[in-house]
């Protein structure tokens, strides 16, 4: 039955009609359900240049005063959700998306690595402005190296092998973020040649490798202690500062580093009394390091979970699927991408785009434009935004500029030296390729018959 027709019968009490024939609920305006009417309204009290696009409650607290209609609540709420514009300005007032992943727990010692680098550091007598931080992630004893930022990688490979591999082996897992030194051709191989594989931060997510990133935390605050209570430049302090913090306490496995590599604290002027001559028989010996990596083991695990749990209060699940289209957060991106001369005016989220595949459980591979193709395209699912879908739509290529000089992949310049490789039964011409990804060269050996596949431009 009609709303007039059931005001005549006395049935509804909170409707009547005005005297220019205006149908009222409560004093509001009753729209007919006419759908092009009503677009016209939410348009109006949206996107309007006297609105500026309210969010949804505000949007519906304005419109209740004037207008009723039954479902309104609800069709605002869908509209305000479908806006383009807010889909990619409007913050998230929620917890950040994916829960906590912890890495493994390490089986023994030094079989497992974090690197880092800390950049940007004053220049030193001795020309280093960087310290490579390398942290072993079961006993969490680190190595800090004085390095500078234009070495080439076969210097820091060499450096590598004196430093780390010399004393503690090869690792068997190395994780680290997308810095270009470890993303080159070299890098990859040299370690592959060793047998030792690599694992890659997703784009723009540090969180990935918060081992390094804390320690980096700590060595920067230890070298500005230095620089405020000693004289010198701050790599004359480097080797003191890594022996202070492999001989502190550390939370996670409730012992100092150097406690859970030897079994006791290295001696100090403050504790020169702790540290006897223990005489432990072969046997004995072995049976306490294996008790002593037990212990840390089920320390590191009892950290772990606490972390996760207290990390997941602040979380929120969040799963997309292949094909679904998502928004990209541009806020990690300073430094990588602009927009023209818009400064703080850009926009949040850049897109849509189409996830082609699912990396483990709260990673995705979206399908980047050209414009893009320089980003590595696997992104932490709190770097994604659901594209909620609507034909007014009209997509536009996002105005984005990225750096001229960042390039993730790696390009061939050209051919520096040849030889020929002989083995048993045949020769293999061999050609000296310089390589160049962001602002590292290299050089690497490769054979010429691929490189003539893959880079005939190379030879012409």
């Amino acid at each position: 039955m009609k709303v007039r027709e059931r005001m005549q019968a006395g049935s509804v009490e909170d409707f009547r009609e005005r005297d220019d024939g205006f149908l009222l609920f409560r004093d509001r305006v009753c729209v007919p359900s006419d759908e092009e009417l009503r677009k016209s309204i939410l348009e109006e009290a949206h996107s309007s240049a006297y609105a500026m696009h309210p969010g949804g409650t505000k949007m519906y607290r304005d419109l209740k005063e004037s207008y009723w209609w039954s479902g309104m609540k609800r069709e605002i709420a869908e509209y305000f959700s479908r806006c383009l514009t807010c889909q990619q300005v409007k913050a998230e007032h929620q917890h950040p998306a994916g829960l906590l992943q912890p890495l493994s727990i390490p089986e023994w010692k030094w079989e497992h690595v974090t690197m880092d680098f800390v950049v940007g550091l004053p220049w030193t007598i001795r020309n280093y402005d960087a310290v490579w931080v390398v942290v072993y992630r079961l006993t969490k004893s680190a190595h800090f190296l004085p390095i500078n930022t234009t070495y080439p990688l076969e210097r820091l490979a060499k450096l590598y092998t004196d430093e780390i591999v010399r004393l503690h082996g090869v690792p068997v897992t190395i994780v680290s973020d997308r810095d270009p030194r470890f993303t080159s051709r070299f890098w990859p191989k040299f370690q592959e040649s060793m047998g030792t594989r690599l694992k890659f931060s997703t784009a723009f997510h540090p969180q990935t490798d918060g081992q390094s990133e804390r320690v980096i935390q700590i060595l920067e605050y230890m070298l500005r202690a230095c620089a405020l209570e000693f004289q010198g430049s701050w790599d004359n302090h480097l080797a003191l500062v890594e022996f202070a913090y492999n001989n502190s306490y550390q939370a996670s496995i409730d012992m100092p580093p150097y406690e859970a590599l030897y079994g006791r604290r290295c001696r100090t002027p403050l504790c020169w009394d702790e540290v006897g001559m223990a005489k432990l028989e072969g046997t004995e010996l072995v049976e306490v390091t294996k008790s002593k990596v037990k212990l840390i083991r089920e320390r590191l695990k009892a950290a772990q979970d606490r972390q996760k749990s207290y990390a997941d209060k602040r979380r929120r699940t969040l799963e997309f699927k292949v094909d679904d289209e998502v928004f990209l957060k541009v806020s990690p991106w300073k430094g990588i991408i602009r927009f023209q001369t818009r400064g703080k005016l850009n926009p949040r989220y850049i897109g849509p785009f189409r996830i082609i595949e699912r990396i483990g459980a709260v990673a995705y591979r979206l399908q980047l434009t050209p414009e893009l193709e320089k980003i590595h395209n696997v992104f932490h699912v709190s770097m994604l935004k659901k594209y909620v879908h609507d034909p007014s739509h009209v997509l536009e290529k996002p105005p984005v500029e990225v750096r001229e000089d960042l390039n993730y992949a790696v390009q061939p310049i050209k051919v520096t030296d040849r030889k020929v490789k002989k083995l048993r039964s045949k020769e293999v011409p061999m050609v000296k390729v310089l390589w160049k990804s962001d602002w590292v060269e290299e050089e690497t050996w490769e054979t010429e018959a691929l490189m003539r596949k893959q880079y005939a431009f190379l030879f012409e």
